[in-house]
């Protein structure tokens, strides 16, 4: 039984993951998959400048965007999860380098960034998820961020690669998320190597629930996209670089058509169900009533709350296929390309924010798990959860950032809850592979 303190802030659930990428305020999981999630940077605190006492402002300004405060050298906004930690960061920075700085709260983060910098009253940095750049980059709002080979390599390969937009680095990644299997060790005490085990184990336990997966009526892409990959499949093809190419969607390719016959396999089998989604899938757990779930760290609070007695371990492999592999969520520290203090912004990314001891205490502070390779051993080493993670995250690709990912969601997850259902898996990923195509060329 693996039991830790509860963090104090718990990380973003997997719906907020899905809408970091279409920036719909609904991405965590997937900080999901991350169309139907809210940014994992969006609160619903009103904007407020860290290092003031200004009094509440009235409820409808709450989502109004923060005011740069011009009175200082280094202007960073984040959420209100992070706004704590990464002032003490920015005080320590400042009084390293002799300067002033100060932490803005905004709300929604990724749109308020976007459009402010557009008019030249954003800040100098911004804290948000990695799907957010290629968007970003299409409305020039963010700079390049110059890493050397040195310093790219105290960071895991994966997750540089997720700052990476053309061959060019745009940000520095702090922290990482990915789904992995979480298991009752009461109902379910070894960790299944594939989902046949998986399977076999969960019904010789006599739980109500062999595997929990939020699918629901609308399904979800982000907890699509594992089978897909498990047989070689995906979304998009890839460049010789890792970087996602839009025009060339495989979501029908003869691969992903492999892993999700064996999704639609569970459906028929009443493994899966459209019944569960996002919002009943963790209750199912939390109440012992499930040998297994899909889910990521942010489902981790609310399991020791309950007193289950649980494992992580990476996703099974699937038959005549590979392991299942889940999309890489990677939050980075972006710079302007507007900042008022260009230089100071890149020394605060590029030299501050890479450090291991920074790093560390991300972890430390709020759960979160370091990208930097140093800090993660370190933070492995005192808490197995985020050890176990790491190694279900180990070889997974960074969710697409480029724009064309917005049109996917939908049409894909629709597509899973389909088959779920038992509509023909062909027919339905080529009319998904059609939508998406569609979408993408209509821009």
């Amino acid at each position: 039984m693996r039991k830790r303190n509860l963090l104090v802030v718990a990380l973003a659930a997997p719906a907020l993951l899905l809408t970091a990428c279409g920036d719909s305020a609904d991405t965590t999981a997937t900080d999901t998959g991350t169309d139907a999630a809210t940014e994992d940077a969006t609160t619903d605190d009103a904007a407020t400048e860290e290092e003031t006492t200004e009094e509440a402002a009235p409820a409808e300004e709450e989502t109004a965007a923060p005011e740069r405060d011009e009175n200082v050298d280094l202007v960073i906004w984040t959420d209100a999860d992070r706004a704590e930690t990464v002032t003490k960061f920015a005080e320590e920075f400042g009084e390293e380098n002799g300067v002033t700085t100060a932490v803005q709260i905004a709300v929604e983060t990724r749109q308020q960034f976007r459009e402010a910098t557009e008019v030249g009253q954003g800040p100098d940095v911004t804290v948000g998820a990695h799907d957010w750049l290629g968007e970003f980059v299409q409305n020039g709002v963010v700079a390049p961020v110059n890493l050397s080979s040195d310093v790219q390599s105290l960071f895991a390969e994966n997750a540089v690669a997720a700052a990476s937009f053309d061959g060019q680095n745009y940000g520095v990644p702090y922290a990482t998320e990915n789904l992995a299997l979480i298991r009752n060790t009461d109902l379910a005490p070894d960790a299944p190597a594939t989902m046949a085990d998986l399977v076999a184990a969960g019904e010789s336990s006599g739980a109500e629930h062999v595997l929990i997966q939020p699918v629901g009526q609308t399904g979800n892409a982000y907890y699509t996209y594992p089978y897909l990959s498990a047989c070689g499949g995906g979304i998009f093809a890839q460049d010789d670089t890792g970087g996602y190419i839009a025009e060339e969607v495989i979501v029908n390719s003869p691969e992903s058509i492999k892993g999700a016959e064996q999704m639609a396999a569970l459906g028929a089998e009443g493994i899966l169900s459209t019944s569960i989604g996002d919002d009943n899938a963790e209750g199912l757990f939390t109440a012992g009533d499930a040998a297994f779930m899909i889910s990521g760290p942010w489902a981790i609070p609310n399991i020791e709350e309950a007193g289950i007695n649980y494992e992580v371990s990476p996703l099974p492999a699937l038959e005549g296929c590979d392991a299942m592999k889940p999309f890489l969520g990677v939050q980075l520290f972006y710079v302007s390309s507007k900042a008022k203090n260009a230089a100071l912004a890149q020394e605060f990314v590029a030299n501050y924010i890479t450090r291991e001891d920074v790093q560390l205490r991300f972890f430390e502070e709020l759960g979160r798990t370091p990208a930097n390779l140093a800090a993660l051993e370190t933070a492995s080493a005192e808490d197995p959860i985020i050890e176990a993670f790491s190694a279900a995250g180990e070889g997974a690709a960074p969710m697409p950032n480029i724009p064309a990912m917005n049109s996917v969601w939908g049409p894909l997850g629709q597509a899973g809850a389909d088959i779920v259902s038992g509509q023909d898996v062909t027919e339905r990923f080529t009319a998904a592979q059609d939508e998406i195509v569609s979408a993408i060329a209509g821009g």
